[in-house]
């Protein structure tokens, strides 16, 4: 199976900015971004000559890395979510939330969104009473995702569970104590956070 298996800090860099995709480290003074807040490379600090397609290049790689998509999975979804009613671009954002990953990642089980990846590929996550070990798994409104029995004993989750301030967007519906969410809704894209500009991805791949 295809994966980056990069320094991850590395990406955010060459973004120019904090794609949180190292959990608690990101918001202290040790990230990178913070130190070296320019491209990585020996010709990081020159100069860049912008252009209309560079700026789409980097909302699409920038939407790739903070989901943790490769290259054929996001150009799939894109295929999917232009085939569907609506704008495509927010058709794309709210397939990428309903990932079963991005939701442990949402509900506070996971710091990032690839320990929430972890969590599902080790087995610990199911849905609707049922294990799910995939971690592009669609839910759905009305689908119920909860940790297994094994995993509520777990000390990093019960610590990110204790130590993570994260808001839980208004589409999700707490339960358990935390332990399990209910998917109330489909995201908005109001209620999607993400520093992405979707319509430039539109017009990347529309080309």
């Amino acid at each position: 199976m295809a994966r980056y298996t990069g320094p991850v800090c590395r990406l955010c860099r060459r973004e120019r900015m904090k794609l949180y995709l190292k959990g608690a480290k990101c918001d202290t003074m040790k990230c990178p971004v913070e130190k070296r807040p320019y491209p990585p490379g020996q010709h990081g600090r020159g100069r860049i000559r912008e252009s209309e397609y560079l700026l789409q290049l980097r909302e699409k790689q920038k939407a790739r890395r903070i989901y943790g998509v490769l290259e054929k999975q996001f150009r799939n979804l894109y295929d999917e979510a232009n085939r569907q009613d609506g704008i495509t671009g927010e058709n794309l954002l709210r397939m990428l939330e309903l990932r079963l990953d991005n939701i442990a990642y949402r509900a506070g089980w996971g710091s990032s969104r690839s320990q929430g990846r972890q969590l599902v590929r080790h087995g610990h996550v199911s849905v609707n009473g049922k294990r799910v070990t995939i971690p592009s798994y669609q839910v759905r409104k009305g689908d119920v995702v909860e940790l297994r029995d094994k995993a509520r004993q777990m000390i990093v989750i019960r610590h990110n569970l204790d130590t993570i301030d994260r808001l839980m967007p208004p589409w999700l519906e707490k339960r358990d104590d935390g332990l399990g969410v209910t998917i109330r809704d489909l995201p908005l894209r109001e209620h999607i956070d993400v520093p992405v500009r979707e319509s430039l991805i539109v017009e990347l791949y529309s080309k």
